[in-house]
């Protein structure tokens, strides 16, 4: 059957919010793209949910934490993101729910982006491998927290603390999804996308014995390529766009 060509990504907009579960969520794929942006003039912010101290089988959750939240900054800098800010849940037992939509539908409100970002929100990886909670409860409070950002009336006490509504999210842009419909073109980012990954060394180093680089150019490299016969042979970064 033959597959949907992808759309190009909308390019009618100046920021990016990104919301993921932990550190390395959107260096295993986004990267490319964001770097790309960032080039163009273009302004993203990170949000992550947890400092993904639960992730390293070997290093304590108080010290893997701060170790984590490092290299994550530093992989932001390599694609041109200079806001990262995280929420301190708890890693592995990130809750769906009110609280976690209130404090994303805020963060929406500061950083007033047209595009919000965030990872797969479905049940599984392509119907084949199980996705994890904080994946699932973090995307889906995303997908939420837009519309929550642009009512007055949900969580009026964000206006109290001065942030008004921002009924300002034209698309969401849903990164790991098998479900895509568009794509940016991966290969001015590309490298960098790399570095951004490497960046997370002290969790590859823990995840597997091949050779760091190889393994983030390996991995990130079958990724854009295995989208390039739906995008008109250039590698890209595909992603499930909602428009709003």
């Amino acid at each position: 059957m033959t597959q949907r060509q992808l759309e190009p990504m909308p390019t009618d907009w100046q920021r990016a919010l990104a919301v993921v579960a932990h550190p390395d969520d959107l260096e295993y794929g986004a990267a490319a793209a964001v770097a790309g942006w960032t080039d163009g003039g273009r302004e993203v912010s990170y949000l992550l949910a947890s400092r993904g101290e639960a992730g390293i089988d070997t290093l304590p959750p108080a010290e893997c934490g701060p170790v984590r939240e490092r290299e994550q900054r530093e992989s932001a800098a390599v694609v041109g993101v200079r806001t990262v800010e995280f929420l301190d849940h708890r890693d592995g037992v990130i809750e769906y729910g009110i609280r976690l939509r209130r404090e994303i539908a805020a963060a929406v409100r500061r950083h007033r982006p047209e595009l919000v970002i965030t990872l797969n929100h479905r049940d599984t990886w392509g119907g084949v491998a199980w996705n994890t909670p904080d994946h699932r409860a973090v995307g889906r409070a995303a997908l939420d927290a837009v519309a929550d950002a642009g009512n007055r009336w949900i969580f009026p006490e964000l206006v109290e603390q001065g942030l008004r509504p921002w009924g300002g999210v034209r698309w969401i842009a849903v990164a790991g999804s098998d479900r895509p419909t568009h794509a940016a073109d991966a290969t001015q980012g590309f490298e960098r996308s790399v570095r951004s990954l490497l960046a997370h060394r002290t969790y590859i180093e823990a995840l597997t014995e091949e050779d760091p680089e190889a393994y983030c150019r390996t991995f990130l490299g079958g990724a854009v390529r295995s989208v390039a016969e739906r995008f008109g042979g250039t590698p890209a970064v595909p992603f499930e766009v909602f428009a709003r």
